[in-house]
């Protein structure tokens, strides 16, 4: 694996412990403290993100430490053992080693440092930051705390779909509620509270569609509801707490923005969730709500039962389950039928009549589908589904602009199918002795 930052690349792989130690003026910050240290802190802070093994961090190491040493009591200086703590790196898009960050004003946005590599260069820097934060400070253009107690409700935005707890609400919404709970603790002055709240409500209304309200997204006043300040340790401001049935709350510690927020939430969505229902397209009403509640639906058509029986066609709706489990965070909608009972909804999706079996991904708002053109396999499914995850597939629309005649028919009994009985012919009143003068005609 090879990082490069600009033209200088780390290629030097060694097993060597993390470059700081407790001794040093230098802040270990790891996913644990991050968040607490650095984002809810009104310093300055400069942060290296670095891997043990790489030489441009190893000679880096003495000229960062002296400038943690000079700036003490003045600007943060603090590291990320970066190749230990990948998802830290990553939420701040790192790609090689050294990089280091500049923390200022508003900690949602980090900039890049491009100095020199010397403790003056890294000391210039940090007293030129601070500069602009102070002048920001006092132009009134800080992202910092501001003076006065401002009610959370005078901001911009809608916050209708978050949901304000108490001390005397908490427990009977959130304790052993069987959804998933982010709850922000947050202070009525607090800038960074305020920076965060337009994102956080429109996280809220986001997530509770996507999750039916299974997630919720909610919000403690702590200055007002000590009790929960006090339970939960809130020390600094805003504090984001996870809170899931069975288990001790966990701080979040991922970005501040509406997509951060929301990525976070369908991944404790769909950790929590059972695997997608597979229905049989046995009337109009399943397929019109399974697709109108979803993104896509996806639907197949699979061979009779008297071309596979029932062993083939189960076979066929496990490759289904699983590809439902796999891509259960897209919470798509899944659907089979079987070939011929509902020829119109086939012919709407350029199925009809061969090349059982068919898979199409519908969607219902735009009423446009792509048809599986791979094989009905677990790979031929999971690149069919994964193109059509990012965006990519050719599309046509439904056949007619909506969906067509849905024909009610018997649910699949889970048996093998059986040949229609043909009528017993009634032979007793013919007359066979006429076939014996067939000679005489």
């Amino acid at each position: 694996l090879l990082f490069i930052v600009g033209t200088v690349s780390c290629t030097l792989f060694l097993a060597v412990n993390g470059l700081y130690s407790a001794s040093d003026d230098v802040i270990e910050l790891t996913p644990a403290n991050f968040n607490k240290e650095v984002i809810q802190s009104e310093s300055l802070w400069l942060v290296e993100f670095y891997a043990p093994w790489c030489g441009h961090c190893q000679r880096l190491t003495p000229e960062w430490k002296k400038a943690a040493t000079a700036l003490k009591g003045v600007v943060k200086v603090g590291a990320v053992d970066a190749d230990k703590h990948q998802s830290l790196g990553g939420q701040y898009g790192v790609r090689g080693f050294p990089t280091i960050k500049i923390f200022g004003a508003n900690k949602n946005k980090a900039e890049d440092y491009q100095g020199g590599r010397t403790s003056d260069a890294i000391v210039d820097a940090a007293l030129s930051a601070l500069r602009s934060l102070v002048k920001e400070r006092l132009s009134g253009r800080s992202g910092g705390y501001s003076s006065g107690k401002q009610s959370r409700e005078s901001g911009g935005g809608d916050k209708k779909d978050v949901i304000e707890l108490t001390d005397d609400s908490f427990d009977k919404n959130v304790i052993n509620s069987d959804d998933v709970w982010m709850v922000e603790f947050y202070a009525p002055w607090c800038g960074h509270c305020k920076n965060l709240e337009p994102e956080w409500a429109a996280a809220a209304t986001e997530v509770k569609e996507q999750t039916k309200g299974k997630v919720k997204l909610a919000a403690v006043d702590a200055t007002v509801n000590q009790m929960l300040a006090s339970r939960y340790g809130i020390r600094g401001f805003p504090t984001i707490k996870i809170f899931q049935k069975g288990e001790d709350p966990v701080d979040y510690d991922g970005g501040r923005t509406r997509s951060d927020i929301i990525a976070r939430a369908l991944d404790l969505f769909s950790d929590n969730a059972p695997p997608p229902e597979l229905l049989e397209i046995i009337s109009e009403d399943v397929l019109k709500s399974t697709c109108d509640a979803h993104q896509l639906c996806i639907i197949s058509v699979l061979p009779h039962i008297l071309d596979t029986g029932a062993s083939g066609r189960n076979s066929y709706l496990d490759v289904m389950l699983k590809m439902a489990e796999k891509y259960k965070k897209k919470m798509w909608g899944w659907l089979w039928t079987e070939a011929g009972a509902q020829s119109d909804l086939e012919s709407s999706l350029g199925i009809g009549g061969f090349g059982y079996p068919a898979m199409a991904a519908v969607n219902a708002r735009k009423m446009k589908f792509a048809l599986l053109k791979g094989s009905f396999s677990e790979q031929g499914i999971n690149e069919f589904l994964r193109e059509l995850s990012v965006g990519r597939g050719s599309t046509a629309p439904v056949g007619g602009g909506a969906f067509p005649k849905i024909h009610s028919v018997e649910p699949w009994d889970g048996k093998d199918g059986e040949l229609p009985v043909e009528d017993d012919i009634d032979l007793s009143d013919v007359d066979l002795d006429d076939w014996d003068h067939k000679d005489e005609l």
